[in-house]
């Protein structure tokens, strides 16, 4: 990655408030409310929570096995130490081509090597490394349009049938906290949804204890979830709809290129450009073939000229 693109990326990564804790790259998100005390997030909150770990010494056993002449012992002694996650990758596609020798691409030589394989359309060994991802400030919006992506990927999102009304919290649009009347208007749509929630989980709450049969359960634990899951359905796209969020690398790069787009919904280009920020800093080499750019609107975009590896 060019010394300038990198400068930019972690320059916004920095601006955006991200952080790195042992490796574990951050951007938080500000919870904010409104004079009824309603919470709600202006902007998503991306936490990687897990990140793969290599052992390349334990190919040792595999690699004496072959004749000394290859030299293929040495693969295990490269000065060069990689991520972790670029290190599975290029391991797992140097297996193809038996390609442990002198003269193999060292790690020296990473970014020229996934160059190559990205250039070619060949993603496979991509899919080897996974990330996960807490994401939260984030509305079920958001959360509909991204668990379209199921292709390597597997989601964990908050169930509003077993949650009660205590941890709702909502979220505001760029183009409401940008104009102090829609502002306006959000903050007290959002106080009306909260407190149309709770009456209505209220009145529920008396049906069930009146003995209305759609309402009753045995357990207790049902029982909530039968108020819960009738109340939701006064719950705006606006309500918050945090996940745990995990994908390999071939399957995070295409969300980044199809939601980090320009064209793509804002909402989730928000939330896209947060995501490849932290896997950018976590991996400078599987994720160094993009670039960063400014919009028209102070907004961002991420590109590559390598799409669907």
């Amino acid at each position: 990655m060019e010394t300038i693109e990198r400068g930019r990326i972690s320059g916004l990564f920095d601006e955006l408030g991200g952080s790195v804790a042992d490796g574990f790259p951050a951007i938080h998100s500000a919870v904010h409310r409104t004079g009824g005390g309603t919470a709600y997030l202006r902007e998503p909150g991306v936490v990687l929570l897990a990140r793969p770990q290599t052992n390349v010494r334990g190919l040792g056993g595999f690699l004496d096995g072959f004749d000394s002449s290859l030299g293929f012992p040495g693969y295990v002694d490269d000065p060069t130490a990689l991520p972790d996650s670029s290190q599975l990758c290029k391991t797992a596609g140097q297996l193809c081509y038996a390609s442990f020798g002198p003269r193999r691409t060292t790690n020296e030589n990473a970014a020229s090597y996934f160059e190559r394989l990205t250039s070619a359309g060949h993603g496979s060994v991509l899919e080897h490394a996974s990330f996960s991802f807490l994401l939260y400030g984030i509305s079920r919006s958001v959360t509909h349009e991204l668990v379209r992506h199921r292709a390597g990927v597997g989601i964990s999102q908050v169930s509003q049938r077993y949650v009660s009304g205590s941890v709702l919290r909502f979220v505001e649009r760029p183009e409401y906290a940008a104009d102090a009347e829609l502002h306006r208007l959000f903050e007290e749509r959002i106080d009306g949804a909260a407190a149309g929630y709770e009456a209505m989980a209220g009145r529920l709450l008396e049906r069930q204890g009146q003995g209305a049969a759609l309402l009753e359960a045995d357990a207790a634990t049902d029982a909530r979830k039968k108020v819960q899951q009738t109340a939701r359905s006064l719950l705006p796209n606006e309500t918050e709809a945090p996940m745990v969020f995990t994908g390999n690398v071939r399957a995070l790069r295409h969300i980044i290129e199809m939601r980090a787009d320009e064209h793509a919904e804002s909402e989730i280009r928000n939330l896209a450009v947060r995501l490849f920020l932290c896997l950018v800093t976590a991996d400078p080499i599987l994720f160094g073939d993009y670039k960063l750019q400014t919009l028209p609107d102070g907004t961002h975009k991420v590109t590559t000229k390598h799409r669907k590896a």
